[in-house]
């Protein structure tokens, strides 16, 4: 049964089509299973960028506890060196997960659910990475500065993040909303 044009038999696509499958057939003459693909594309190069900053991110804090100074590091450096070298990890599996489910979802008709997990797993991972960074530089600046001055400047720091990363899209995804 086609609706709008576009073939709703397939299995990924039983609901109605929605507003932004009707939107995409209208501009882009892009079927809602050629929308799935390119934002499973887009979510995929999103991740690419991430990967890197997360992926030099950990390489560096895996090597820190093999240093000589890492003996002379406080309690308080050394629980921050931790939880920046697990959020680090943690953003490393989320910002990979991408590729792990669509391996194993692959040729079973659920690109739907891949791109909402994906979408899912980018969110969450870049989170993760934020906070990782975060804590990078509160070990890197408590050891420079000082706990306090490093707490401020870190704070500082996770706040731009913050801003650039999620407020302005947020802000820019709630003024537009009533635009196609």
């Amino acid at each position: 049964m086609k609706v709008n044009g576009i073939d709703r038999t397939h299995p990924d696509l039983h609901e109605l089509p929605d507003a932004h499958d009707q939107w995409n057939f209208a501009v882009r003459r892009e079927t809602p299973v050629q929308r799935l693909d390119r934002n499973y594309a887009e979510i995929l190069q999103e991740v690419r960028v991430a990967q890197t900053g997360v992926q030099l991110l950990l390489a560096f804090l895996l090597t820190v506890a093999f240093t000589p100074r890492f003996a002379t590091l406080t309690d308080f450096e050394r629980r921050v060196y931790v939880a920046a070298l697990v959020l680090g990890a943690a953003a490393t599996a989320l910002l990979i997960a991408p590729a792990a489910f669509h391996r194993l979802v692959y040729q079973r008709r659920l690109k739907r659910q891949l791109v909402l997990a994906s979408s899912r797993f980018a969110l969450c991972g870049l989170t993760l990475l934020m906070l990782s960074i975060g804590s990078a530089l509160l070990l890197i600046l408590s050891v420079t500065l000082g706990p306090a001055l490093a707490a401020w400047f870190t704070a500082g720091a996770l706040a731009w993040f913050a801003l650039w990363w999620f407020v302005v899209p947020l802000w820019s995804r709630i003024r537009h909303s009533g635009t196609s």
